[in-house]
């Protein structure tokens, strides 16, 4: 049984929204993902390594280099990213939209001490449409900011299985993942946690 929806500074956090059976099924269809388009470590435009890794699915992929922040139709290596696997995209439909598919599936690795800092998902052309984002494997704990930053903040630990969607007023807030519980989960055998978010881009 799932708890019950919650509501943090307009941040939809839906606890438990995939049980145990959807979540292996979701992760099969990610290592086929990775095998098509493997995960690779961006760099920032400040020549800073993320610790996070990542690669992505559907028509664009997020990237990041010494250019700087932007969607991509193609892999670093040259590889066109693979489609948005199904499983996925019922949850897309199901939470967001049956009439219009998302652009992207960022997908994200935080292994051990892999963090994410504060920033908003501000590439997009269109802000209307939400992000939808999908938690699997090790809790992670999201910190939730402003509009702008700095300021008071709230944060919330996301385990395997959670989803949240980022739309309306809260569709530009500053959000990070501070930190992981590293093998706080037996869903990824290496441990670590995989964050999807499915956003529409054009």
């Amino acid at each position: 049984m799932t708890a019950p929806e919650l509501d943090l500074r307009g941040f939809r956090i839906l606890p438990g929204l995939l049980d145990r059976a959807a979540q292996e099924a979701m992760v099969k269809a990610l290592r086929e993902v990775v095998q098509a388009a493997p995960v690779f470590s961006p760099q920032t435009p400040y020549g800073k390594p993320m610790t996070v890794r990542m690669t992505s699915a559907g028509r664009y992929g997020w990237v990041a280099d010494r250019s700087g922040y932007r969607y991509a139709e193609r892999h670093p290596e040259g590889m066109a990213w693979p489609p948005i696997p199904d499983h996925v995209l019922a949850l897309w439909r199901d939470l967001v939209s049956v009439e219009r598919d998302p652009d992207c599936c960022l997908i994200n690795y935080y292994g051990e001490g892999a963090r994410m800092g504060m920033h908003q998902d501000r590439d997009e052309a269109d802000f209307s449409w939400p992000v939808l984002s999908v938690s699997l494997g090790d809790e992670g704990l999201l910190r939730i900011g402003n509009r702008t930053r700095g300021g008071r903040s709230e944060s919330i630990w996301l385990r395997s299985g959670d989803v949240v969607v980022m739309g309306g007023d809260a569709r530009l807030t500053y959000h990070g993942v501070d930190r992981i519980k590293f093998a706080s989960s037996t869903l990824l055998p290496q441990g670590g946690r995989i964050n999807l978010t499915l956003r529409v881009v054009d």
